[in-house]
């Protein structure tokens, strides 16, 4: 790997380049240097080996100099500029050390005369000096793009999550509050069945809070409770609400939101007339892959005050989980709702 990160005290990212990349570069710009040497047929081995070293060593100096000069210790990216003060330094710096190189060879080894090429030494060191910077100023740069998006990734699936976590809060209150105004209406009219009416209430409210952490249940468990909460519709309307069920077998290993036909009944009772002489019939069906439930439409003269969360609430919920949306059709004589069927579920 080129460039990698490492984790220091506070978990703050270090960014830092693959000893083995520094090395075999100024090992290359090393060779590379001696190359106009190398043609001249006359030159020694020595000599070139001598003069490979310089080259090697100021590029091993500089790379740790102008990696080291980096803001490693801070997530802040303040690198954004090629020609900033940091090469200036970095510059001066190199014509400063490829003359040290320059004189502790000379003295090592006098009998190669290399102080009298040292414009040719100095303009060598500015071209490897201007090549390290720029590689390692695009390392930087796509180092800090890829923690940017890391980032941004990360804040998607947070801000993702909460309005999910959010989204799932509001069906038990939503559910409660519905229950509540049906507890009400039995109270008001004597219904001799509100007591059990409470104590199943109470039952189901428990089993509600036991499910409502979850992402997902069971199509089979979705329908257990919504066999539920039908006990408790009918101690209010008996015969005046019908329930038919015709799903297909292969949707049985299938999974669902929780409280999601729960929540889709609850519609159909607040917006159409549910009596004895005029029952709402409701249909849940399989339809390919998704699963249908549909009502003739009988609507109320007055329409309940609704918060208009229930139909919006499953919408989100689908996109988060599937990336898909629910479809909702409606025409004069019946109102449908079609979701998608969620055989398999990896938590996100």
């Amino acid at each position: 790997m080129i460039f990698a990160e490492n984790n220091h005290a506070g978990n703050k990212k270090v960014f830092r380049v693959s000893a083995r990349i520094i090395w075999f570069s100024s090992l290359f710009m090393g060779i590379l240097a001696s190359i106009p040497k190398i043609l001249q047929l006359h030159t020694h081995g020595s000599e070139l080996l001598v003069d490979s070293s310089i080259a090697f060593l100021f590029s091993l100096f500089i790379w740790y100099y102008n990696i080291y000069s980096l803001p490693k210790f801070s997530n802040q990216y303040n690198a954004t500029r090629f020609f900033n003060g940091r090469l200036i330094k970095s510059l001066l710096l190199g014509i400063a050390l490829m003359l040290v190189l320059v004189s502790a060879h000379q003295l090592l080894f006098s009998k190669y005369l290399f102080q009298s090429m040292i414009l040719m030494y100095q303009f060598r060191g500015i071209l490897m000096n201007l090549t390290i910077y720029m590689f390692l100023h695009l390392l930087y740069q796509s180092y800090h793009a890829r923690l940017m998006g890391i980032d941004l990734e990360r804040i998607k699936a947070d801000n993702i999550g909460a309005q999910y976590e959010l989204l799932k809060q509001q069906v038990n209150p939503h559910f409660l509050f519905n229950s509540l105004n049906t507890l009400k209406s039995m109270v008001e009219i004597g219904d001799e069945h509100a007591a059990d009416f409470i104590v199943k209430l109470s039952d189901f409210y428990r089993y509600t809070l036991e499910n409502r952490k979850m992402n997902i249940i069971s199509l089979s468990k979705e329908l257990d409770i919504l066999n539920a909460y039908l006990f408790l519709l009918k101690a209010r309307f008996e015969d005046g609400i019908l329930l038919n069920f015709k799903i297909s077998n292969k949707h049985n290993s299938s999974n669902i939101p929780p409280f999601t036909l729960q929540l889709l009944v609850e519609n159909c009772i607040k917006h159409n007339v549910v009596s004895l002489e005029q029952p709402l019939n409701i249909n849940l069906y399989s339809d390919g892959d998704t699963l249908v439930i549909e009502n003739q439409l009988q609507l109320k003269k007055i329409p309940e005050s609704s918060i208009g969360m229930g139909l919006e609430n499953i919408n989100q919920r689908y996109l988060h989980l599937l990336g898909k949306k629910i479809e909702v059709i409606a025409d004069e004589l019946h109102f449908k709702v079609k979701l998608p069927v969620i055989y398999e579920y990896t938590d996100h």
